[in-house]
């Protein structure tokens, strides 16, 4: 997969993984009712800070905050884009 952006620093750009449809016990979740996604996939990732190298990389899926980045729309997808330190585990 290829985006045309390239974040700067220590930002990286995450795909968001689909909402759960259904809970555990076979309900299915209206979307008005669907918990924001907390996990994705690093699409694009800078080089990193002077002193401090990138953690993450490309194709990682990992655990970031609930209110976490900023939401973007490149060519219709839905993307977020986040400090490396918003991100809390590699998955």
């Amino acid at each position: 997969m290829s985006v045309s952006i390239k974040p700067l620093a220590d930002r990286v750009l995450v795909e968001p993984l689909a909402a759960e449809q259904k809970t555990a016990g076979g309900i299915i979740i209206p979307d008005t009712a669907k918990e924001k996604p907390q996990k994705g996939t690093v699409v694009a990732a800078g080089e990193g800070k002077k002193d401090e190298p990138m953690t993450v990389k490309v194709g990682d899926t990992v655990l970031y905050g609930k209110y976490a980045g900023t939401e973007i729309s490149v060519d219709g997808k839905d993307y977020l884009i986040m400090r490396e330190s918003d991100i809390f585990a590699i998955i």
